[in-house]
């Protein structure tokens, strides 16, 4: 039998038993793809990531991201932990990461409390903003178990947005947020209505709070997850939406997440625009929770 070495974490919360759990692998030699996804299923995680070499010496790391169902080409969470897990494994650990992943370099930079300790990262969008064409409000109404007139159109349509990972964004009224409840049915229904999209629906809605604070909660039934306590995936490109809705070159946000799911995470998102368009952000810190091997 062969044993591999796990790390469980708690991503985006300073307290145990907060944030968004998240399973990893450090050292991955030696799976196969079919395990992986075997394992990804069995922790039954929103992601569970699969350390491997890099391809390139000038980078940290391949890291693989699976979801319940699926290989996924980048998540925001997953790089948080994974970079939380192995800058406390090297204690002379360099300060940035790069790791390589489908959707492109991502490169994170560690987070260091006075005592030279990782607490958590800070990790950059491996692409610019992207969007796609509004989804009508009825459908992201049915998805969400809302009344239409709940979800604002005011600032920007819902819209699927992407720097790396594509999700609906919608916004919605603060009241409205925490009675939403996916229905999966009316997922299904609007994925072959935007087959666009790749067999993916994946549903962010956020509202907005004082100041720079933002509200959000995920729905992802489609891939098994039918909520998501914290979605750096999905808080990044809406942080790049917020700021291409007007004319400041750079902005940062606070978003809530899990509340209702008795899972409290805060993300840290900014955006900025550069010479390929507008750029994202999402960092946050992280407690490591369990140890174990999996044998296979």
């Amino acid at each position: 039998m062969r044993a591999f070495r796990f790390v469980t974490v708690d991503v985006f919360t300073e307290h145990r038993f907060g944030g968004n759990q998240l399973a990893v692998f450090p050292d991955a030699r030696g799976l196969t793809d079919s395990e992986m996804q075997a394992l990804a299923a069995e922790f039954n995680l929103s992601e569970t990531t699969f350390v491997l070499p890099p391809a390139s010496p000038h980078n940290t790391a391949r890291v693989r991201i699976f979801n319940r169902v699926a290989e996924m080409p980048f998540a925001g969470h997953p790089n948080v932990g994974t970079a939380f897990v192995l800058g406390r494994e090297e204690e002379e650990s360099p300060r940035a990461l790069r790791f390589e992943e489908p959707a492109g370099l991502v490169e994170v930079v560690l987070e260091r409390d006075q005592a030279g300790r990782v607490v958590g990262a800070d990790v950059a969008a491996p692409q610019p903003l992207s969007l796609g064409a509004p989804v009508a409000v009825e459908i992201i109404a049915a998805c969400a178990g809302l009344p239409p007139e709940a979800i604002l159109t005011v600032s920007h349509p819902p819209v699927p947005a992407s720097v790396g990972n594509p999700f609906v964004i919608a916004e919605v009224a603060p009241d409205a947020l925490s009675r939403a409840a996916p229905d999966l049915a009316a997922f299904q229904r609007a994925r072959a209505a935007r087959p666009e999209m790749g067999g993916r629906f994946a549903l962010y809605l956020y509202a907005r709070g004082e100041g720079t604070a933002l509200r959000a909660r995920m729905f992802g039934p489609l891939s098994g997850t039918w909520e998501d306590p914290a979605t750096g995936s999905a808080a990044s490109p809406l942080a790049a939406l917020l700021l291409s809705l007007g004319g400041a070159p750079e902005g940062r946000w606070q978003v809530t997440q899990g509340v209702e799911m008795g899972r409290p995470s805060l993300l840290a998102v900014s955006a900025r625009r550069v010479a390929d368009g507008i750029r994202a952000t999402v960092g946050g810190r992280c407690v490591p929770v369990l140890r174990g091997e999996a044998v296979l």
